[in-house]
């Protein structure tokens, strides 16, 4: 697949935008968060006109009229081109029918997690999914405004699917923090058996990672099986 000209997701939300009316780029920020896309779609006006200027560039959408109100500035209308119009349903067709991998920063630490002790670990999921919770509580004010407003669903899904996202990471944050804490993940025995270690002998982490047997004899035949590269 060609890389897109302009591939930025609000770029997406713009084509989008523009495929129902003409609009300038104030109109469609507007639009976005009144319809609560600012929750899935990072907007923000700097990033909103560069989005615009490169769209135009690339002949995805063009402008068509200049509207002055009072004393305000100028604003620029824009309308979506046909070339606009094919590079959004493609993309529309990729986002909806082609899986992509996200790689959550989330992944990238529990991927780590042995650099830190058990307890400190426990802290900080404890303290993700805190977060997480009032975040969910804020999604299902906003969706209770949007129902307010007579907004259909269809409209809003995808505020829907980001918040079935987050309620997950809430429970599995805390799932975790619980196994860690009643040694029921596994390893979590061994991982908290050496830091006891460390601190016992006075030793770095690195030290016992290198030889981890000679420190734990057959208490963990696992150990026996596991490459030292892979320690």
């Amino acid at each position: 697949m060609a890389k897109r000209k302009v591939a930025n997701p609000l770029a997406f939300a713009v084509l989008g935008s523009l495929g129902e009316r003409p609009m300038h780029p104030y109109e469609i920020s507007t639009m976005l968060k009144s319809r609560g896309k600012d929750l899935s779609i990072r907007l923000n006006y700097g990033s909103l006109y560069s989005v615009v200027s490169a769209l135009e560039k690339h002949g995805f959408i063009k402008a068509v009229e200049t509207l002055r109100e009072g004393n305000r500035p100028e604003r620029t209308v824009y309308a979506i081109t046909e070339a606009g119009q094919a590079e959004f349903a493609d993309w529309l067709t990729e986002l909806l029918a082609r899986p992509e991998k996200d790689f959550s920063q989330l992944e990238a630490g529990l991927a780590y997690l042995p650099a830190f002790p058990p307890a400190k670990v426990i802290e900080l999921l404890e303290q993700r999914a805190e977060v997480l919770r009032a975040e969910i509580e804020q999604f299902e004010a906003t969706h209770e405004q949007l129902r307010a407003m007579g907004l259909p669903q269809l409209f809003w899904v995808e505020s829907e699917f980001r918040l079935e996202l987050i309620r997950t990471e809430a429970e599995f944050a805390s799932r975790l923090a619980d196994r860690i804490r009643n040694d029921e993940l596994e390893g979590a025995g061994f991982w908290r058996q050496g830091y006891e270690l460390v601190e016992k002998l006075g030793i770095p982490m690195t030290d016992l990672l290198r030889d981890p047997v000679k420190y734990f004899g057959e208490e963990f035949p696992w150990l026996q099986e596991v490459p030292p590269e892979a320690r």
